[in-house]
């Protein structure tokens, strides 16, 4: 099965190797068929620590790294975030 790969706004960066970003998806209303905004905020794995706050990051699914990591950010080959 593959990995889900989602893009989001990074948050906040205080934790060591640790981002906080907001994924922001817009789903139908089941009963009024208006769409919604639906923010969703996920712990992501950072290890080289280049990710800034209001950055846009793409993460994707990884094993478990800590409690409540459960995604990495992504690098292109040269080692910037993509």
């Amino acid at each position: 099965m593959p990995k889900r790969v989602l893009t989001g706004v990074v948050k906040g960066n205080k934790s060591d190797k640790t981002v906080t970003v907001t994924v922001v998806r817009h789903v139908v209303h089941p009963k009024y068929r208006k769409y919604i905004s639906v923010r969703d905020t996920y712990h992501a794995h950072d290890p080289r620590n280049l990710c800034q706050a209001g950055q846009t990051v793409t993460i994707q699914e990884c094993p478990p790294v800590s409690k409540m990591k459960r995604w990495e950010v992504l690098y292109d080959t040269t080692g910037d975030v993509v």
